[in-house]
């Protein structure tokens, strides 16, 4: 059996509400913050829906226009912030410890330079201050550094799966013993870059999304972020600290290696990473059927949603299970994190909201999300990400009485 790691405060902003509590309330109101359009220019013919956060971004003392952070960054500061104001702890205790950061994200919005870049084509001398700033905005080390902590620093770029890869390495840090806590999650913006790429590859849905619905046509793009403070258990009773919100119970992950971006047409990698999530299991007397529900990657693309459905079918079939994409938009490298916090916030409700979007069932798919807000009964759930390149990763997740 595993050590535990307690889950000792909770951020997360997203399109759903700029915290856990906020964002909970809504989906379980029934509330899609959809935007028509991205607020940056592109030339599409049909502009794709995206799921964009409104709230003014704290500039921690910095002018607007001398701003060190891309948008990226900043989520995922505003989301480490949440999470220690939840803790109860303040900055100066977690200086007295090894605190590591462990974030996700995909391509953290490398590409927000274009300006310097066309200026450079144009024959210009740009000024290097947009450089700068994607040098100086690495998630993991912007929080680690305005924090002034002493742990292990890492960004896991690895797809949409990057954050529950963030989580997962962050518990496995902690149960080395290289570390006392560890902010992990991810962060990513809406960026022209990737909402470009995804239309390009013909799954982005000019409608809102609407997973495992058999009209379904693609995903919606959204931003956000989430961090879960994690600590060792012998951390929770050295600083006193109030019973953990959660526990990371288990995590695993499959490559299947089958193509670029889609997967596996039997779901190999995702059912992997399910089975591997149990085979570490901190208690190693849950099953699968102590699960009250699944958390699905769920985007809304034929191919994703349909793999999905073969694995749950086949593992967890009496397991009520939902997507949350549908409130969230596909935040990419935060959407495991954010999934992550949302699953632990809705075992402490007691209560899943209905699968967005969804009106019809897919005769191809023996099974079907929640169609209605539905009462849990149980500690445990499982959260999944799939991502390009045939990365898939898989969370098991409690609250008080799983351990």
């Amino acid at each position: 059996m595993h050590p535990t790691v307690c889950v000792g405060g909770i951020g997360c902003i997203c399109a759903a509400g700029d915290n856990l509590h906020q964002a909970v309330d809504s989906m379980l109101r029934s509330e899609r913050h959809v935007s028509p359009a991205p607020v940056f220019a592109t030339t599409h013919s049909e502009p794709y829906p995206v799921f964009a956060i409104h709230k003014e971004l704290s500039r921690y003392g910095f002018a607007a226009d001398d701003m060190p952070y891309l948008r990226t960054a900043s989520l995922g500061l505003e989301a480490a912030h949440q999470a220690i104001q939840h803790s109860g702890l303040d900055v100066v205790q977690l200086r007295t410890l090894k605190v590591g950061v462990c974030m996700g994200t995909t391509v953290g919005s490398s590409m927000d330079v274009e300006a310097f870049y066309a200026d450079y084509r144009q024959g210009a001398t740009p000024d290097m201050r947009a450089i700068n700033c994607f040098y100086n905005s690495n998630p993991a080390s912007v929080i680690s550094n305005y924090f002034g902590l002493n742990g292990p620093c890492q960004t896991i770029v690895n797809a949409c799966s990057s954050g529950t890869d963030a989580i997962g390495t962050a518990a496995m840090w902690l149960r080395n013993g290289w570390c006392d806590m560890v902010l992990a999650g991810g962060a990513d913006e809406l960026c022209r870059t990737t909402y470009n790429g995804f239309a390009a590859l013909q799954i982005s849905s000019a409608q809102p999304c609407c997973p495992f619905s058999a009209e379904r046509g693609g995903l919606n793009l959204g931003e956000g972020g989430a961090v879960l403070l994690l600590a060792r258990e012998e951390t929770v009773k050295q600083l006193a600290m109030p019973q953990p919100c959660g526990y990371v119970l288990g995590y695993g992950s499959g490559t299947d290696g089958w193509h670029l971006t889609a997967p596996h047409p039997e779901g190999r990698g995702l059912e992997q990473a399910v089975r591997e999530s149990f085979a570490t299991l901190a208690n190693s007397a849950l099953t699968p059927d102590h699960l009250a529900f699944v958390n699905t990657h769920g985007t809304g693309t034929r191919d994703n949603d349909r793999v999905e459905g073969l694995v749950l079918s086949q593992l967890l079939p009496k397991i009520p299970f939902h997507s949350t994409k549908g409130y969230t938009g596909h935040t990419l490298g935060a959407a495991g994190a954010i999934e992550a916090a949302l699953t632990l916030e809705f075992l402490h409700r007691r209560q899943i909201p209905a699968s967005a979007g969804f009106t019809t069932q897919d005769p191809a798919l023996a099974v079907m999300p929640v169609t209605e807000n539905t009462t849990l009964t149980g500690d445990v759930a499982l959260s999944e990400s799939l991502a390009f390149g045939g990365n898939n990763a898989a969370l098991i997740l409690g609250i008080a009485g799983t351990i």
